[in-house]
């Protein structure tokens, strides 16, 4: 999501928790989860002080998802941290280990780690322009990751203001890079421009007037494990930052058209972020969104709640579970 406070809310977010649950019984999603958000912090000090201006997640939170039905995690990271200075140099051996222990860890448990460099198609504030250096940014990464079959690579967190083609041609050059590395098992996600919204796929236009429907389509992967990651927020902008939701049905609605291309297409689709506030018009909207997705199941593969982690406090959309 975009990074301004979107609520209030301390409490358990029972209709979110609870949805893992009605869906196991009769969905055919294979993902459902939740981002976990912190290691991304403090981008205004890099590379910055770990437990200082940045965090990882507390391993055993993960043992609660997953017996309450999730069982797949979108851990967001810098990749100024992870890959420092040039993305054609090494990976930092201490965030990677740090990276690699959580990855590990739920992956041990049979859930999916899906690795997301939280950049917004920027790299030390500068708009990637360079395939060739973030086709190497990612097969450093993936070389690390190759031989795990439960992790799953996200190309970049939300695009935007970018041209729609080269926002193509850099998830092009990730895929390429991921499976040149050896990493062939895993699946990848790529994510359009326009931060890389559901209900705007067809209609948001790049700096170069073409919207993530006329440039995402054409995206090739030789292992043939390729998912369209969309993000959908249900306040009147989609921006997930109001603590009002438009109304109950607003998030099957704003799917439609997503759900078309993707079917059209022959492609496959996740919500990698989506969140409600905790009030009865909330509630109501994301299990209509919710059940659309899993009525759609043949294109879409699954959704994760934005966001858990230990340094949000009551700040924002937190899910977090009470005794």
């Amino acid at each position: 999501m975009r990074w301004s406070t979107y609520l209030t809310a301390s409490c358990l977010l029972a209709f979110a928790a609870a949805a893992p649950s009605a869906l196991k019984k009769r969905s055919k999603l294979q993902f459902f989860g939740v981002n976990e958000s912190g290691a991304e912090f403090g981008t205004g000090n890099i590379p910055g002080v770990y437990g200082t201006d940045y965090t990882w997640y507390t391993l055993s939170t993960y043992d609660t998802f997953i017996k309450d039905g999730f069982n797949t995690f979108r851990l967001n990271l810098l990749m100024e941290r992870l890959v420092p200075n040039k993305m054609t140099g090494p990976a930092d051996t201490h965030y990677l280990g740090n990276l690699t222990q959580q990855v590990n860890y739920i992956t041990g448990k049979g859930a999916y780690a899906i690795i997301c460099p939280h950049n917004y198609g920027r790299y030390y504030n500068n708009i990637i322009t360079s395939t060739s250096d973030f086709q190497a940014f990612w097969k450093t990464v993936a070389t690390a990751f190759k031989g795990n079959s439960k992790v799953i690579f996200d190309t970049n967190n939300e695009y935007h203001d970018m041209s729609g083609t080269l926002v193509a041609q850099l998830n092009q050059a990730a895929i390429n890079g991921i499976r040149a590395a050896g990493a062939t098992s895993q699946y990848i996600t790529v994510e359009g421009n326009a931060y890389t919204g559901a209900w705007t796929w067809t209609t948001a236009t790049g700096t170069d007037g073409k919207t993530n429907a006329q440039t995402m389509g054409s995206l090739t992967d030789s292992s043939n494990k390729l998912i369209y990651q969309m993000h959908q927020y249900l306040d009147s902008d989609g921006s997930g930052t109001a603590t009002t939701c438009v109304n109950t049905t607003i998030g099957s609605t704003r799917l439609v058209a997503a759900t078309n291309w993707l079917r059209a297409n022959g492609k496959k689709g996740l919500i990698g972020e989506y969140a409600g506030a905790v009030n009865s018009v909330c509630e109501a909207a994301v299990k209509d969104m919710l059940a659309y997705i899993d009525k759609n199941s043949d294109v879409w593969t699954g959704a994760l709640w934005w966001s858990a982690g230990p340094w949000w406090g009551e700040s924002i959309m937190l899910l977090t579970f009470v005794q």
